[in-house]
Formats: structure tokens, C-alpha cells, sequence
């Protein structure tokens, strides 16, 4: 078991968004909270959250890089930057992996960042697997689910993409799986340098999920799977606009 750590996400003390924070003293201060209160000596993955536009990457990455100097620390990650600000994060101190969206909804990091990691030999920790739900066929709820602003669940978007999530569920029935299954063997498929994250809520799920590791997909099946989610299928981008315009992994992404 690895305990892997993200860090740097800001809240006011009313609740707001507060942007990231990649100051080499708010990184050391964050791990030194995240030691206490998990109890433990060591953290094995390490990465800021986000890119702090306000710190070069450098600075952020080696401060981090002391506090694998002083054993606090075994590996260093990153979360959501683009292929050059992982090139100067790599020339300050090895990088084990990048955590990004992607699943059989979401391919961008195909077209620049998956190559260019894999000719660095950095690895991809792959979240939103289901696409937040959207694969599963998880419905919106209520005013509490942060998904009801997302422009895949909203409005048209949200009819057309079931479409294709239909399909899906067509297909894992003929398999005799759940669409959840399929979703995480596709991911699968795609390398042993790729690591699905994958959250669960109830015991049912997590069972489910784990079960979808032992599904294999022969290369017919990748390409029907694929045809269904084809480029552009999806409608709507992966966050709102505001999020978007933060995402260092979509500058010069298209």
C-alpha cells in the first residue's frame, strides 16, 4: 500500500475557494499537518494539487525534494500540469508520476501529454475514471451535488452524453459486467505505466471496482468501446469555464 497525498487546495474561513498555495513554506507546513494527523513518519507520494501560478514549479518541487532529502518523503508527484512544467519539475528532482482525468470519456492527454510522459518514464495516475459518475449512469442529485453545474451533466449535454452511456451499458451487459467495470478495464488497457484511481461511497462499490480489475478486453472490443466514445462524442468540457482557465494540463492543450 502506498499513501499518496495531495496538498496546496485553499479555503477561506467563510468556505470560498481560495486557490493553491505553492509557497516551499506552505508545502513543508502542509506535510508537517498531514504527518500529524495521519499518524504516520513518512508520506510515499507527494504532489501539489494544482500549479500555483504565483511559485515557479521549481520552487515548489524543491521543497518537496528536502522533504524527501530528510525521509519525509519517498516520491514526488504532480497533478494536473502540462508536459512543460512537468519537463522543469523533472529537472529539479525525479517525478514518479502525474495524476490526471482520464478515461474512456475523456482522451486529451492522448494527443500531447500521455507521449510525452512516457518518453520521460512518468507515470499516470488516472482519475475520473467514471467520468464522475457519468459512466456508471450515477444520476445528478440535489442541490448538494457539485456535478449539476459540470457542463457534461447540464442541460443537452447531458441527454446527448447519455446516449453513448447507454451504449456502454449495452455493451457490459452482453459481457455480463456493470459499464463501472468496463470503464476501469478500459483504463487498464491502456499500459501498465497507467494507475486507475478509483472512489467508492458504499462496500458495494468498492467491490464492484475491484472486481473490474479482473475484466480483460480483447483489442475488438477496445475499438467497439472506442467507436462509442469516438472524438467528440462527449459534449461538454471535463470542469466549467472558471476551472478550466486553472488547468495547467489544458494551456496549448488542443
Amino acid at each position: 500500500m502506498l499513501l499518496s497525498v495531495k496538498f496546496g487546495a485553499m479555503r477561506t474561513p467563510a468556505g470560498a475557494w481560495g486557490g493553491f498555495d505553492g509557497r516551499p513554506n506552505a508545502v513543508k507546513n502542509f506535510a508537517a499537518y498531514t504527518l500529524q494527523r495521519l499518524k504516520t513518519d513518512r508520506i510515499d507520494i507527494y504532489r501539489p494539487a494544482r500549479l500555483d501560478p504565483q511559485v515557479p514549479i521549481e520552487e515548489t518541487v524543491g521543497a518537496i525534494a528536502e522533504l524527501v532529502q530528510a525521509g519525509y518523503v519517498r516520491y514526488i508527484g504532480l497533478s494536473e500540469m502540462g508536459v512543460e512544467t512537468v519537463r522543469r519539475a523533472r529537472a529539479t528532482h525525479a517525478i514518479c508520476d502525474l495524476q490526471i482525468e482520464y478515461s474512456i470519456a475523456t482522451r486529451g492527454i492522448e494527443r500531447q501529454i500521455l507521449p510525452a510522459l512516457r518518453a520521460m518514464g512518468v507515470g499516470v495516475t488516472a482519475y475520473g475514471v467514471l467520468s464522475r459518475g457519468l459512466l456508471s449512469g450515477s444520476q445528478v442529485g440535489g442541490a448538494g451535488d457539485f456535478r449539476a453545474g459540470m457542463p457534461r451533466f447540464s442541460g443537452g449535454n447531458y441527454e446527448r452524453n447519455r446516449q453513448a452511456v447507454e451504449r456502454l451499458a449495452g455493451f457490459a451487459r452482453e459481457r455480463g459486467v456493470t459499464p463501472a467495470q468496463i470503464a476501469i478495464a478500459w483504463v487498464l488497457a491502456q499500459g501498465e505505466d497507467i494507475v486507475p484511481v478509483m472512489g467508492a461511497r458504499t462496500r458495494r462499490q468498492l467491490q464492484e471496482a475491484l472486481s473490474g480489475l479482473e475484466v480483460k478486453l480483447a483489442s475488438g472490443e477496445l475499438e467497439q468501446l472506442e467507436g462509442i466514445f469516438a472524438p467528440g462524442e462527449i459534449a461538454g468540457s471535463r470542469y466549467d469555464e472558471a476551472h478550466m482557465r486553472m488547468l495547467d494540463s489544458e494551456r496549448g492543450a488542443s
